[in-house]
């Protein structure tokens, strides 16, 4: 079952025409799933923008320590943070200004959720890009 929180449109809006992603919680540990998937959205053709408070360069991209911090635009906030500290990052994303807002697969934030989409930011939860992928096949 699909819930409002995968809503098939936004899915396809941040996959299809979103270039930009900034990836909350990204590291140089290649054994996270967030490096995982960074380079998996690099193969896509996607810019990721590392956010992580030490700042470090991942897979050749500048890290920034928050999203305020980044001195372009952002089209997605692909948040790898646990449930309870997921929400401000969907606030922050929404305050820069970024299209979309994307929680990971098992991050799930309703308040955050109801929040984001209020604010007329498309929202995702609690899935994957390499999911959504996959379920759409050779496309």
């Amino acid at each position: 079952m699909t819930s409002s929180w995968q809503d098939p449109d936004a899915v396809e809006f941040m996959l299809d025409e979103c270039d930009t992603w900034a990836v909350v919680g990204l590291s140089g540990d290649p054994s996270r799933t967030a490096y995982e998937i960074a380079e998996l959205l690099q193969s896509r053709g996607k810019r990721i923008v590392p956010i992580h408070p030490s700042a470090p360069t991942v897979l050749g991209e500048q890290g920034y320590a928050t999203l305020a911090d980044v001195p372009f635009p952002i089209d997605v906030v692909d948040v790898f943070r646990r449930s309870e500290s997921a929400g401000e990052f969907a606030d922050q994303a929404v305050d820069v200004g970024a299209k979309a807002v994307w929680f990971q697969l098992g991050v799930v934030d309703e308040d955050a959720f109801d929040r984001t989409i209020a604010a007329g930011v498309p929202m995702v939860m609690d899935t994957c890009p390499a999911i959504e992928w996959r379920k759409r096949g050779s496309r």
